[in-house]
């Protein structure tokens, strides 16, 4: 049987995680797997912060998770914390776990608003029933185990690392799997004249490489699924109005905090994400409403560590392509789409394509069921996190600037706003099957930014105030006292980077994502 050939043009994070994860699962047998690379283009390399579906992925590649944090420089992440957004003084954390635990079948939230709302005295605040936030207010952190507190169970973890390097070590597995690396930049895309598919293409060295399949990992361009293909694109701007971002790295901290940081400013925001061995930092603004010169200022100014050189510029529009899969040609990454790394889901959504991609993979010919499944797929799961961070901008209540105040007064699409909608009037949170975040996602970016419900679950009225009081508060103690009892974050890295094989310890990914 001829061996049929799929060739992934770019290289990256993307372009690695896609040919690992094809080599992983695609029989070599049957299938060739070609990567393009071309050292003269750069890659953008400010993704360093992920969510807890990245250790899903290690997994699946059979991949040892002490061996890839010795080899990223990574360091364990448990919460996103956001400065400024609610308004200019405020802080909440968005942990990767619930906060409490439900009560006879009703959410434990409505619970705290019932207290809330009767302004009780010594009421914890929300953030206080949550182990993930305490622990990274802390800087704590530790593996959990089944004979421990239950506690331990109730959250989840995710990683810093360096992009440059995770895309190094999957280069290095892909080629140990028999991928083929070919150094080269593609100067031209030659398309099939009757059925407009992509047939081969060509290098500035002059080869001409065909396939069967060919996966677009070649960032903002595009170069297979929009210059060649004119797939289109939709532009979310409009609602997402930042445009531009400007990175830098700085000296590493010497207690790196086990959470990214997401400092609201005038015009956008600015992150923080601390590696081993350095710190990566960037400002993601709007150009409209902040010059190049100001931004540049602001984000050297907010910076906790000595710059390691100068910032680089990025420009982007957010949105995605209309078709992630077009024709016989995929975009992975980058190419198929941006949205900001507010709550650092860029290599989820690379992730997400791939695995289903493989799950969609055609042993034969294309055929449009396989293209249509993974397309709705995949726009269900960028329209799902678009609503998520516009929910951000959304909510804020700050008056410093026209940028928050265009923010505050812009329509947003129907099913956010339905959304809002049903939580400021009752409190409730519709969940999905599909899609990343849960409703305790919702619940910290909603309480997090002062979105107070008028209402709440009317059956926590058949319980009485006192005892409900006195059970929350003995629930934060307990909280406390087990966040206090972790290992110090410092001190498990240098462990993981002194152990040898990893267990794969668990964490119910379904607190805080995808339960499919």
């Amino acid at each position: 049987m001829k061996k049929k050939k799929v060739l992934i043009v770019g290289g990256g994070s993307a372009g690695w995680m896609t040919a690992a994860g094809l080599a992983c699962f695609l029989p070599a047998q049957r299938f060739e797997i070609i990567q393009i690379e071309s050292t003269t283009i750069g890659t953008v390399g400010v993704g360093e912060a992920t969510i807890p579906h990245i250790r899903q992925f290690n997994q699946m590649l059979d991949i040892d998770e002490n061996e890839f944090m010795r080899a990223t420089g990574a360091t364990y992440k448990l919460a996103i914390q956001f400065t400024g957004w609610g308004h200019k003084e405020s802080c909440y954390m968005h942990p990767f776990g619930r906060s409490g635990h439900d009560i006879n079948g009703i959410n434990f939230h409505h619970f705290w608003l019932h207290l809330q709302q009767k302004k009780q005295n010594k009421l914890p605040t929300f953030e206080q029933f949550s182990i993930a936030v305490l622990a990274a207010q802390k800087h704590k952190f530790q593996y959990q185990k089944q004979d421990q507190n239950p506690l331990l169970s109730d959250y989840s973890y995710a990683f810093h690392l360096d992009a440059t390097l995770y895309a190094q070590y999957l280069k290095s597995y892909s080629l140990k799997r028999g991928v083929v690396s070919i150094e080269g930049k593609v100067t031209k895309v030659n398309l099939a004249a009757d059925s407009g598919d992509i047939q081969s293409v060509s290098l500035g060295s002059g080869q001409q490489i065909s396939a069967d399949l060919f996966i677009d990992c070649s960032g903002f361009r595009g170069v297979l699924i929009e210059e060649a293909l004119k797939t289109g694109y939709q532009d979310w701007s409009h609602w997402l109005p930042c445009d531009k971002a400007l990175a830098v790295a700085s000296e590493k901290t010497t207690n790196p905090p086990p959470y990214t940081r997401s400092a609201a400013k005038k015009v956008g925001w600015q992150w923080r994400v601390p590696v081993q061995h350095r710190t990566g930092n960037g400002l993601v603004f709007c150009g409209d409403y902040l010059s190049d010169d100001e931004a540049h200022s602001i984000l050297l100014d907010g910076l906790e560590e000595p710059a390691l050189a100068e910032p680089r510029l990025l420009r982007f529009k957010t949105g995605k392509r209309h078709k992630s899969w077009h024709k016989n040609c995929v975009a992975i990454g980058l190419s198929a789409g941006f949205l900001e790394p507010l709550e650092s889901t860029s290599l989820y959504l690379t992730q997400i394509a791939i695995q289903k991609l493989i799950e969609f993979f055609p042993t034969d010919q294309i055929s449009d069921v396989e293209r249509d499944a993974f397309n709705q797929h995949l726009n269900t799961e960028y329209e799902r996190v678009r609503d998520f961070l516009i929910l951000h901008y959304k909510l804020n209540q700050r008056n410093d600037s026209e940028f928050w105040r265009y923010c505050q007064n812009m329509p947003v699409p129907d099913p956010l706003q339905q959304k809002m909608t049903l939580f400021k009037q009752s409190a409730h949170i519709p969940a999905y099957r599909q899609g990343l975040f849960m409703p305790a996602s919702w619940l910290a970016v909603y309480l997090g930014q002062g979105e107070l419900p008028k209402q709440y679950d009317p059956r926590v009225l058949a319980y009485p105030a006192d005892k409900l009081i006195q059970y929350l508060q003995q629930l934060a103690e307990h909280v406390a006292r087990t966040a206090d009892g972790m290992q110090n974050h410092n001190m498990a890295i240098q462990q993981t980077l002194q152990a040898g094989m990893s267990a794969y310890p668990q964490a119910a990914l379904s607190l805080y994502g995808d339960r499919s």
